[in-house]
């Protein structure tokens, strides 16, 4: 999210898609839930309209790209802690997602973890279509 402009934040370049703010404070708001599935008991303070992995809302006010990014910053030490820690007892256990399907923590966090990185190749590209530097990992 580095230097994106609040408007190009919220441009979705004529099409669809979500939303650089939309994916940002999607994938910040798994974060929350997977530290909250570790025992984590933090509150995101910019997502509310994210819970329930609810899709983009038209015509809504998205927070900021500086306070989803504060948010992130919260969560992420707090989850890397937890999953250095989860046993592999808790990942094995099973759980029902919604009536009658069946799932391990395992299969979710990892599905998560793809599904994060999924939205970060979005962002990726929205950087490089609105003429920003590539994003960089380190």
């Amino acid at each position: 999210v580095e230097g994106i402009s609040d408007e190009n934040a919220v441009n979705r370049m004529n099409t669809k898609a979500n939303h650089m703010a939309w994916i940002a404070g999607a994938i910040t708001a798994a974060r929350y839930e997977m530290a909250e599935g570790l025992g984590v008991g933090l509150k995101a303070k910019s997502l509310e309209l994210f819970e329930g992995h609810s899709g983009l809302k038209e015509n809504e006010k998205y927070p900021s790209l500086s306070e989803i990014k504060k948010d992130w910053d919260a969560i992420t030490p707090l989850l890397m802690e937890k999953f250095s820690e989860v046993s592999t007892e808790k990942l094995d256990t099973e759980f029902e997602m919604m009536p009658g399907a069946k799932m391990t923590w395992y299969d979710l966090y990892s599905f998560m973890m793809y599904r994060e990185a999924n939205h970060m190749g979005q962002m990726a590209l929205y950087r490089r279509l609105m003429g920003y530097d590539a994003i960089k990992y380190m």
